[in-house]
């Protein structure tokens, strides 16, 4: 017999002795997968990407995944907003034309821990604007101020109009027009005070370092953020939108 006759079965034993091990770490790692990811097993529900975004749990990589999932489904969305006590109020969509209208529309009243003057928006923007106010703005007020936000102001959200610009319009359509963008003028402060981006933005002062690392911070959850410091038709506002490229300024 030839050598390679002799070798053939031992190659054919070595495989399948590969073989063997490799489907039992596959079988032993998606049964240990189901046992993490399982409704009751070990894994925090921001860690598990399965379960639904709780606003106030910490922010992992699985949690901002949760968070591009609820903003992708209405229905999710309004559940993520419901659970953390927000004050959201589901109403039938608006469609105007192509232009303007208002997907998973509602009137927004309240977020985690401070009032909001009421206005209509979409889910979405509202979820975005939580996120903020819970893991941004309330942290800066109690590490800068040393107090919390029991108000965020606000100028509108949808508006069907085109955009405008330091030149006037250009013709494009306006993000508020579908209601993906909110104007955030100021914050109403626990002991009584009130900032505003138009008068304390510039300041060297606690409140103007506290704007600042706010207006910072909303680049994290909004993805087009323009600011006083962006031209003069911002000097008094953020305009914190949901769609974009990832611009901050």
């Amino acid at each position: 017999m030839s050598d390679e006759k002799q070798h053939r079965p031992v190659l054919h034993r070595a495989v399948l002795s590969v073989l063997s091990a490799a489907f039992s770490v596959l079988f032993l790692g998606l049964g240990l997968l189901w046992l993490v990811l399982r409704p009751d097993g070990p894994l925090p529900d921001h860690w598990n990407p399965t379960k639904q975004l709780t606003v106030t749990a910490p922010v992992t990589l699985v949690s901002r995944l949760q968070m591009l999932r609820a903003l992708s489904d209405i229905s999710e969305c309004q559940a993520v907003l419901d659970q953390a006590g927000v004050s959201f109020a589901p109403m039938p969509d608006l469609s105007v034309d192509e232009n303007c209208g208002i997907e998973g529309r509602g009137q927004l009243a309240a977020l985690t821990a401070s009032r909001l003057n009421r206005v209509e928006t979409r889910c979405a923007t509202a979820l975005r604007l939580v996120m903020w106010e819970h893991h941004v703005v309330q942290p800066a007020a109690r590490d800068i101020l040393g107090t919390t936000v029991s108000a965020i102001t606000q100028i509108g959200s949808y508006n069907c109009r085109k955009m405008r610009t330091s030149r006037g319009s250009n013709g494009r359509w306006s993000s508020h027009a579908m209601a993906n963008a909110i104007d955030i003028t100021g914050v109403r402060l626990a002991d009584g005070r009130r900032l505003t981006l138009l008068n304390d933005w510039g300041g060297s002062d606690a409140e103007g370092e506290f704007l600042h690392r706010i207006w910072k911070g909303s680049c994290d959850w909004f993805r087009l953020v323009l600011g006083p410091d962006y031209n003069q038709l911002h000097a008094d506002h953020f305009h914190l939108e949901n769609t974009g490229w990832g611009f901050c300024r």
